[in-house]
């Protein structure tokens, strides 16, 4: 049987992130052995580790009705259970936006948000947070039946007035497709959920694998989230179309809008059109019906302004029959294996990519800190063997004076350390300004006043302005931050060059920091504003109650999210910079406190001098064995870094 490609790059990479992790926690246990961590260092380090733990692929699934999406996703992912996890039939199936994931902390199974909380402003990443507002359903991952059963939960629907259906924002009185669902009794059905959470041990998902499955495409509208947040933030899309039908008007405009519009990355966007196995007619050759496929592909690659290799034609169903039939030919014929290659392809090695650049800098930044203290201490116990060795053969007041001069360099750098000082006070004040530039409180505040703004808002044009103000803060706020952060850098130049020609200290490049990922993300926050409800039309088409707990909380969410993003990335920068200084620092004084010690001893005569220069030649060799420990540890991290796992690797994980 083929292999599944896109689960075969997967654990490769999986593997590949385990054998990072690794080289990582041993250079924290050296450092620990070795005596070399402080609280600082091991903040950092305990940061990038957890940000290679809690490492996401998120992939997410959007189709109209009757596209086959959730029987796409069973043929990728779930074919291996043998049967139809995710339920899968003509019509309306996906009723509520669903995450699929495994976390080891939480129960398998699914918690299922109300359909009722879309009347409150919170959105479902607020939701997240409070677990007592979701309905717990939890199932026997080794019963088929047990999960199918569970899984067809969150397809429930129930029938509401149309008054309710309006307010959940999922009736228009004036959509003539909405007047067609109407129910005889001039009810609607509505979906239970408006959101679920299917949390289960599947072995993507155990390895980090996040898939979305999202509803048709008017709940892309309904759901701002979605459009802010997800869809935006998600590593791979696949817009599903089907062979029978071609491209409607609805899915351009959805594709455009949501998927491949300027605004969003285009890396990991594909398309593919489901269903050939509608275009098998028995009555025609395989010429006739690939000329017939290649048609179809040709105009949806125009309509959607791809190349027609970016469409990738295969039949789900049979994809997933042949899967669990183990039926080789069929297999082939649905061209499923073609498109989890392209998937895996594009997607996974260059998300490894982005961990790997990341993780590099930071542990190469780490390290070179740790050599600057190693050759500090190396520098220092040489600097004491030269001036032991150069005593040998000399009298007392040779002894006296080589005493009294290290007392003289010491007196000169505690001056320097209340130089030191000095600078520490106004690093904070600096730090203090930018936190007050960034700072979470004061942000929560300007969302509240927009918020009440727009809630108070008689006129359109009011609520306009209340959403430019509020961008054009947000921008100022950053442009102001990134001077106060080149004040800064400018400021740590000057005291690691000055400390470096008065005291011998190593000098060092402190990081460079800007926020332009942060305005790059609140960029694209603002665009989706404009483009959606920045114009009269859509001023007037959307209520106002809408437009603001929908649209602008979801918003909101998604900027105090990069906020706190900022302040995170900002904090550690802000201890790379003085971290160095700080262990510089420490450890001259310490080395200057060991040299007047040392010739203390020897002019009391409680030492003999060759005594405490074979003290020093052993102290000396063993930081040269700790330097050369370091630099192997450093290549240790770069192999993990370049490492591809072999496949016996790979099958032993």
């Amino acid at each position: 049987m083929a292999e599944n490609n896109l689960a075969k790059q997967f654990a490769v990479y999986s593997v590949w992130r385990k054998g990072l992790v690794q080289s990582i926690c041993d250079y924290r246990n050296w450092l620990n052995g070795q005596e070399l961590n402080d609280a600082q260092v091991d903040q950092r380090i305990q940061h990038l580790l957890d940000r290679l733990h809690e490492d996401k692929l998120n992939v997410a699934f959007v189709a109209e009705f009757s596209r086959g999406k959730s029987e796409l996703i069973n043929a990728i992912f779930f074919a291996g259970y043998g049967t139809r996890l995710l339920p899968s039939s003509a019509g309306r199936t996906t009723m509520c936006p669903t995450e699929l994931l495994f976390d080891k902390s939480k129960p398998t199974s699914i918690m299922m948000l109300p359909i009722e909380t879309r009347l409150s402003d919170a959105s479902t990443s607020e939701y997240k947070r409070y677990p007592d507002e979701w309905k717990t359903v939890t199932f026997d991952v080794d019963s088929n039946e047990s999960m199918v059963q569970a899984f067809k939960e969150v397809s429930s629907t129930k029938p509401v007035t149309i008054q309710e259906a309006e307010k959940y924002g999922l009736f228009d009185p004036n959509s003539a497709d909405d007047a067609l669902n109407l129910n005889k009794d001039g009810t609607v059905d509505v979906p239970c959920w408006r959101y679920a959470i299917i949390n289960f041990p599947h072995p993507l998902l155990e390895q980090g694998l996040v898939i979305l499955d999202t509803p048709g495409l008017n709940a892309i509208g309904t759901e701002p989230e979605l459009t802010i947040n997800m869809l935006p933030n998600a590593h791979a899309v696949l817009f599903i179309l089907a062979a029978d039908q071609g491209v409607t008007k609805s899915e351009i405009d959805v594709w455009r809008q949501y998927i491949s519009g300027t605004r969003w990355k285009q890396k990991g966007r594909l398309a593919v059109m489901n269903k050939i196995d509608g275009l098998w007619d028995e009555m025609k050759n395989e010429q006739e019906i690939q000329t017939e496929l290649t048609k179809q592909i040709k105009t949806s690659a125009d309509l959607l302004g791809l190349e027609t290799n970016q469409i990738f034609p295969v039949s789900a169903q049979k994809g997933l029959l042949a899967k669990v039939n183990k039926d080789e030919a069929l297999l082939v014929k649905s061209r499923v294996l073609e498109l989890e290659k392209a998937l895996s392809d594009q997607l996974i090695p260059s998300k490894q990519e982005i961990v790997r650049d990341n993780t590099q800098n930071e542990v190469e930044d780490l390290i070179s800190n740790s050599h600057i203290i190693l050759d500090a201490r190396y520098s220092g116990i040489n600097e004491q063997l030269l001036e032991l060795r150069g005593l040998r053969g000399k009298n007392e007041d040779v002894v006296e004076h080589m005493m009294n001069k290290v007392k003289v360099d010491k007196e000169n750098f505690e001056k320097g350390l209340q130089r030191f000082q000095a600078l520490r006070s106004i690093f904070s004040q600096h730090t203090n300004r930018l936190f007050t530039l960034l700072g979470m409180e004061s942000l929560k505040q300007h969302v509240h006043t927009t918020r009440e703004t727009m809630i108070q808002a008689n006129f359109t044009k009011t609520i306009r302005e209340a959403m430019d103000n509020f961008f054009s803060e947000l921008k100022d706020r950053l442009a102001s931050s990134d001077a106060q952060i080149d004040e800064i850098k400018k400021m740590m130049d000057v005291m690691y060059e000055k400390f470096s020609k008065e005291h011998g200290l190593r000098k060092s490049e402190p990081p460079a920091f800007s926020t332009l990922r942060y305005q790059k993300e609140l960029a694209k926050l603002e665009r989706a504003y404009k483009e959606q409800f920045n114009t009269a039309f859509n001023m007037i088409a959307n209520e106002k109650m809408t437009l603001t707990t929908k649209f602008f909380e979801t918003l909101a969410s998604r900027v105090i999210h990069v906020y706190e993003v900022a302040n995170r990335d900002i904090e550690n920068w802000l201890k790379a910079v003085i971290a160095p200084m700080e262990s510089q620092v420490r450890e001259h004084q310490l080395q200057l406190r060991r040299r007047l010690e040392s010739i203390k001893r020897i002019y009391k005569a409680t030492d003999t001098l060759e005594d405490r220069i074979s003290e020093l030649e052993a102290i000396e060799k063993s930081i040269q064995g700790q330097i050369n420990d370091l630099n192997n540890l450093r290549d240790q991290i770069r192999l993990a870094l370049q490492f591809t796992p072999s496949p016996e690797m790979v099958a032993a994980a």
